[in-house]
């Protein structure tokens, strides 16, 4: 497995030396491409270098599995027709940490810190594992804690986990490539923006067109509530 250099990265943020550990490691590599691979192995690095930052108390296991399943479900073996990849992703982590004896509450947060990474304002204010894998998330991709970090943390976390250098315009194709086949999945969250990157004819689904098409009628009033509207 590889591991950044503990010259420059506390000991309390590496990538956990045990089993599940191992065969997470192992299970991620061998389905994932390298791209995301190497990016979910940053994001559990800016994460727990996070966690340390905030003085987070949290178990490292169950974050590196949040980190490394977060994209899995826009990999076609595990996407499904009509579920956000963020759930596809999750559902996929849940199976696999049932399947390695990992207790239900915890693959509960596990599940819920994958299916919220992409849900900004939320997770912050949720359980540990929750908010560092968004952190880590908005870190590597969206570069929104680039300057939290120390100049030798982020160069030691790249040098162990290399980023392309075309990584923003491959981290985008991969978002597109994993969800183009269910477009109306992005109604609500951010890979709408992604879909309409690439197709510039994509017409979004809208909230409030939404709310106005519904089977309700808009002049329901009840006989005297004296609500201004009736004639």
């Amino acid at each position: 497995m590889t591991a950044v250099s503990t010259a420059s990265m506390p000991a309390e943020a590496a990538v956990p030396d045990s089993a599940l550990a191992r065969a997470v490691t192992a299970f991620v590599r061998d389905t994932e491409t390298t791209l995301l691979f190497n990016h979910s192995s940053r994001v559990y690095q800016f994460g727990a270098l996070a966690g340390l930052r905030r003085g987070l108390r949290y178990d490292r296991e169950l974050l590196y599995a949040g980190a490394m399943f977060h994209d899995l479900g826009l990999m076609p073996d595990h996407s499904s027709a009509g579920e956000r990849f963020e759930v596809d992703g999750a559902n996929a982590a849940r199976d696999f940490l049932k399947a390695h004896g990992v207790p239900e509450a915890d693959v509960y947060t596990v599940w819920t810190a994958i299916a919220l990474h992409t849900t900004p304002g939320i997770p912050v204010h949720m359980h540990p594992v929750v908010a560092l894998v968004t952190a880590g998330v908005e870190m590597d991709v969206l570069g929104l804690t680039y300057d939290a970090y120390a100049d030798a943390e982020r160069a030691a976390v790249v040098a162990a986990f290399p980023r392309e250098p075309d990584f923003k315009e491959g981290i985008i194709q991969a978002f597109y490539d994993g969800i183009r086949h269910k477009p109306a999945t992005t109604f609500g969250n951010v890979k709408a923006d992604v879909i309409a990157d690439k197709e510039p004819g994509f017409r979004r689904g809208n909230f409030c067109s939404v709310i106005r098409a519904s089977r309700w009628p808009d002049s329901a009033h009840a006989p005297g509530c004296e609500c201004g509207h009736h004639d």
